[in-house]
């Protein structure tokens, strides 16, 4: 019994630099994925949040429905389409987007509401809290956006409330259009024009791997100028690329540290954030 408690004493211990170091600190979270649609692990990534802003981390969320959008497309007929992937979205998809998104956006919601957090969710035209335009790109993407502003003075103040938001990505335009986001880009446009000490993208891989099949390959820490040596080698593909430039963007602008953890391990978030190892990849600028 003693023994076992030491053990729980030492994890505290190890875990109070990294307390000391981030009180007061922003760190955005996203997730989506499995992770939202697992209710035993997103329950434990929400403990993990509970858990960081009870010791003073300012957490902010912002989630993605990815497997609930595509099975609702399915189940509608609609052909599911991704150009690197960014899910290609027409006026029927975007319907079925805004629907699970705010479906998802509810439960994350009422389950820190639970675990005995304040929490607010934003989705689309609720608050207009992102401003978007439609997003340039060689193919037509449909109503798919870029962020062009954020109100990042609405976010401060829920904050030092200990309101936890919590953002879908979805943006506006001028012209009252909504435009479907990328989950991570707006978790790094939220960390940029928040300050963020730290932007953690939860996916379902290890993090940056130089061979995908094999674990042992994983990169603890990538700097930006190895990032372009990894792009240019292939190593990142497909899904990985809007999370690795969405990291790469964050660093590039004000971020301390990027990462990427696989929602699978539990409580990867604490893990990566109060342990001396880490179990992802973080990209860092130099």
């Amino acid at each position: 019994m003693i023994e076992q408690a030491s053990k729980k004493v030492d994890v505290l211990i190890e875990a109070l630099p990294y307390i000391r170091q981030f009180y007061g600190k922003v760190v955005v979270i996203k997730y989506g994925g499995s992770a939202v649609e697992h209710e035993e692990l997103n329950h434990s990534i929400l403990e993990d949040i509970t858990f960081m802003n009870h010791v003073g981390i300012h957490p902010v969320i912002v989630h993605g429905a990815g497997p609930f959008i595509t099975q609702k497309m399915k189940d509608k007929g609609i052909d599911v389409k991704f150009v690197n992937g960014i899910r290609v979205t027409d006026k029927d998809s975007l319907e079925i987007v805004n629907d699970a998104l705010t479906e998802v956006n509810k439960n994350i919601v009422s389950e820190l509401k639970k675990l005995g957090n304040e929490a607010r969710g934003f989705v689309g035209k609720n608050g207009e809290l992102i401003k978007a335009k439609k997003k340039n790109s060689i193919a037509d993407l449909g109503f798919v956006g870029e962020v062009t502003g954020f109100d990042s003075k609405l976010m401060y103040s829920l904050l030092q409330s200990k309101m936890i938001p919590v953002i879908a990505p979805l943006g506006v335009g001028d012209d009252g259009q909504l435009y479907n986001l990328n989950a991570d880009t707006v978790a790094a446009e939220v960390a940029k024009a928040m300050n963020a000490e730290k932007l953690v993208l939860l996916t379902n891989v290890r993090g940056i791997m130089t061979d995908i099949n094999d674990e042992q390959t994983l990169l603890s820490s990538v700097t930006l100028a190895e990032l372009e040596v990894l792009f240019e080698n292939k190593v990142i593909n497909g899904g990985m690329i809007p999370k690795v430039l969405a990291c790469k963007e964050a660093a590039e602008n004000g971020v301390h540290k990027t990462h990427i953890i696989e929602a699978q391990i539990p409580h990867a978030l604490l893990l990566e954030v109060y342990t001396d190892q880490g179990v992802g990849t973080q990209i860092i600028k130099k």
